[in-house]
């Protein structure tokens, strides 16, 4: 059976995600900075990376635990490089931080072609994709990664979690070609824990080989699961492990002890990695036929989806498809089980309540 979800107006969402924020002393613009962030990736159909995945993150990791200071002040390094710049966050809200940086590298893309932020001592910035589709919805070439906020999956071939879910998100401009940007986003488990606490609130099973329990076992059971397995065996461990020693390299620690239990002496938060370059700063200028670089770019792609292969999809496809279905319905769309989260977020934060009778059914 289809599951059915609700039109919810984004000033609802958004008043009751800033109040949340708010509440557990995050100042103004940190909280709406949170809240764009995630209005973006629900109105973009990323259901892992919610409002409701990032207050619980706070709850257990951020704000509630330490691992995060509502209010705390952007450190910029000292560098010798014109484009790069490096950042001490010094547990600044993730969200709030990654929106500067994309913002930065832009701005240092379009002074010298391509622009690098490197932040330590951060917090999750939850959905790595929004950063990079605003980016190339602007017309620039965007990356992404991220350390995780803890290690929750085993390498391959091995018995012990000890590397993050460590997404890879890149952005590039091919609205003028495809109608959307493409997107390609991704944690390296096989699913993210965000899934298996979606799929633990929907009451469903996970897909096979994708976790284990505490004996090792493979468990499609979401209540069990006590690590994750890399996507693809040996290529998502492969990506996974570019993630972790980027950060090493930025001033990152030891993966086993990130937002863990203090240890004295030892840096225990994630580290971010922004790149944005200019289109222009690639282009050799001689493309073939005569053609521009966007007309290049255009028939690299037709080439690409030919031939039979016409109906395959294309990554940001999904997310534009979800993105278009919010604006038919004139909101964003929440399942009930989401609606029932939401509740219990508007209820602790002094906002009025959800009910699910209020909000109208999305129609197909």
């Amino acid at each position: 059976m289809a599951e059915s979800f609700y039109v919810v107006p984004p000033a609802r969402h958004q008043a009751t995600v800033a109040a949340a924020y708010q509440k557990r002393g995050y100042a103004a613009d940190e909280a709406m900075a949170a809240t764009r962030v995630a209005e973006n990736a629900s109105r973009h159909g990323i259901r892992t990376h919610n409002g409701i995945k990032a207050l619980h993150l706070d709850d257990h990791f951020g704000s509630g635990a330490g691992g995060c200071v509502p209010g705390a002040k952007v450190e910029k390094k000292a560098t010798k490089f014109a484009a790069s710049e490096i950042w001490n966050a010094n547990k600044k809200l993730g969200q709030a931080v990654a929106v500067d940086a994309i913002e930065t590298c832009i701005a240092l893309a379009d002074k010298y072609g391509v622009g690098q932020v490197s932040v330590d001592n951060a917090f999750h910035y939850l959905w790595g994709g929004g950063y990079v589709m605003d980016a190339a919805k602007r017309g620039y070439i965007a990356y992404t990664n991220c350390t995780a906020a803890l290690a929750e999956v085993v390498p391959f071939g091995g018995r012990r979690a000890t590397l993050g879910t460590n997404p890879h998100s890149w952005g590039f401009p091919t609205t003028e070609a495809l109608g959307f940007p493409i997107v390609v986003d991704w944690a390296t488990s096989v699913v993210a824990m965000g899934r298996v606490q979606q799929l633990l609130r929907e009451g469903k099973q996970l897909p096979p080989d994708a976790a284990v329990d505490k004996d090792g076992k493979v468990t499609t059971d979401p209540a069990k699961v006590v690590a994750l397995v890399p996507f693809g065996q040996h290529k998502g461990y492969g990506l996974s492990l570019i993630n972790e020693v980027v950060a090493a390299f930025i001033g990152g620690s030891l993966p086993t002890l990130r937002c863990r239990g203090a240890v004295e002496g030892e840096k225990q938060t994630p580290c971010f990695y922004f790149q944005v370059i200019h289109p222009d700063a690639m282009s050799a200028g001689a493309f073939a036929g005569g053609r521009t670089q966007a007309g290049n770019v255009k028939a690299v792609l037709k080439d690409i989806l030919s031939g039979g292969n016409e109906s395959c999809l294309v990554p940001g496809q999904l997310e534009a498809q979800a993105a278009a279905k919010c604006a038919r319905f004139g909101g964003l769309l929440f399942s009930a089980a989401e609606i029932a989260a939401f509740d219990e977020i508007a209820q602790a934060c002094g906002q009025p309540s959800w009910k699910l009778e209020e909000f109208k059914e999305a129609q197909s």
